[in-house]
């Protein structure tokens, strides 16, 4: 599955919405004190309905992303029926959060995943907001899908005649 950025799609809600801490002195967990922005991703594969965010967890004082946090917010029956496949470990890894394996992480991203569960996503408010864009995110791409498929059709039809 294809993540793309909110703010490929939406910049400037993105430039107002997205997200960061600030910690004021070092973790018992070992994150450093500073500002950390968790930019988010969604699946852009056409017709994919996966209810899952990546946050892309950046800081200006690193050049590289210090982790990617995955996280589902549907029930396990959701993702059980979405994939076909009811193994615990796969239910696991889609319901999140959890540190993506498939994605750069850095030394500090475990202590990075403890500030998403303890914090980001304690937040309810929060939590919606990241429901409310995937589906404007969903919206998007979909619709981009039906103009497509609509264009193609057209095409054709100009062909025939």
């Amino acid at each position: 599955m294809p993540y793309v950025l909110f703010h490929e799609y939406f910049p400037e809600i993105a430039e107002r919405e997205t997200r960061s801490i600030t910690i004021p002195k070092r973790l018992s967990s070992g994150l450093p004190a500073g500002e950390y922005g968790f930019l988010e991703m969604y699946c852009d594969e056409r017709g994919c309905d996966c209810r899952r965010v990546f946050f892309y967890v950046i800081s200006p004082t690193k050049k590289e992303p210090l982790a990617v946090v995955a996280y589902g917010w549907e029930n396990p029956q959701f993702y059980a029926r979405w994939m076909k496949d009811d193994t615990p470990k796969v239910i696991e890894e889609l319901r999140g959060p959890i540190l993506n394996m498939g994605s750069p992480q850095s030394s500090l991203a475990p202590a990075v995943l403890e500030l998403v569960r303890d914090v980001l996503l304690q937040d309810e408010l929060y939590v919606e907001r990241i429901k409310t864009h995937y589906r404007m995110f969903r919206d998007k791409v979909d619709r981009k899908l039906l103009l497509n498929r609509r264009r193609t059709k057209i095409k054709k039809r100009k062909v025939r005649k």
